[in-house]
């Protein structure tokens, strides 16, 4: 099945980027309503789990060093855990690595930044996911002054060059930013702190940040014009409705699935002399 979406609907445009002026509440490509969102993602099912399992056969018969890899980036409670559950969810989950990079630790701050991002890339044949990314190191570290303003704006060419080596050796990025407006986020706040069940999901820091607000919205702008190149594009998904965020999210991966066209591997072996075999076996027994 084609999705309605596709990355040209969701692809920011080049140059300076203003956040304010692109809703986080749209449907762009999708004009059905959640009802059907819904049934669309559930649809996608079918040809993301075999895309994937050829990606995965592809590398397994050593003839494919492709992988892909998804990077999630937005606002607490924008949905990136939701996101995975609804989406990358529908593949196997053999064929998945997902990371979530938390604080660094001690032995990752004596490393240049891109230190750990390199050893969770995927390996060939995988989707990978960054649960947040390398680019928390040039938002948070920016909003709360981390980092020298000198060693922020090398960090901009750092990441342009890692992705671009990271493309040329077989990768195809993808790179979400999941735009949540400052009402939503403070509706689903307020919802995890009505509800029992979701109170290990609030952290009273939350509320500190939200008094960051636009500093990190500024710090999205800068970061996404000075990454947002040929070879590894973002693209920004409206938030704000959960069905539409996650069919955006899906689509994206089955078209850059659908891209790579992986292909079954032949076999290196006689198919009909080995089920010859079987047949005689059968016949003796």
């Amino acid at each position: 099945m084609t999705p309605s979406i596709s990355a040209a609907d969701l692809r920011l445009p080049p140059g300076p980027v203003d956040l304010a002026s692109l809703p986080t509440n749209n449907t762009p490509g999708f004009a059905g309503d959640k009802a059907e969102g819904e049934s669309r993602l559930a649809a996608l099912e079918s040809d993301l789990s075999d895309l994937q399992e050829r990606l995965w056969a592809e590398s397994k018969m050593g003839e494919g060093h492709r992988r892909v890899l998804l990077v999630l980036q937005g606002m607490d409670t924008s949905g990136k855990g939701g996101t995975l559950r609804h989406t990358v969810g529908l593949v196997d989950p053999q064929g998945l690595r997902i990371t979530s990079f938390k604080a660094p630790t001690e032995e990752e701050l004596s490393h240049d930044f891109l230190w750990r991002i390199e050893k969770a890339l995927p390996e060939p044949g995988y989707i990978g996911v960054f649960d947040r990314s390398h680019y928390e190191d040039v938002l948070i570290v920016r909003v709360r002054e981390l980092a020298s303003a000198e060693e922020i704006e090398r960090r901009y060419g750092a990441i342009n060059e890692f992705e671009k080596r990271v493309v040329d050796e077989g990768t195809t990025i993808i790179k979400c930013m999941l735009h949540l407006s400052e009402r939503e986020q403070h509706e689903r706040l307020l919802a995890r702190l009505d509800n029992p069940e979701k109170h290990w999901k609030f952290n009273p820091g939350d509320i500190d940040e939200r008094a960051l607000w636009p500093r990190y919205t500024e710090a999205y702008e800068i970061a996404l014009e000075r990454t947002n190149t040929d070879v590894a594009p973002w693209h920004v998904i409206p938030a704000d409705r959960k069905w539409y965020r996650n069919l955006a999210v899906g689509s994206l991966l089955h078209e850059a699935l659908t891209g790579l066209d992986p292909q079954w591997p032949v076999a290196d072996f006689d198919v009909a002399e080995q089920k010859a075999r079987l047949l005689n076996e059968k016949s003796q027994g």
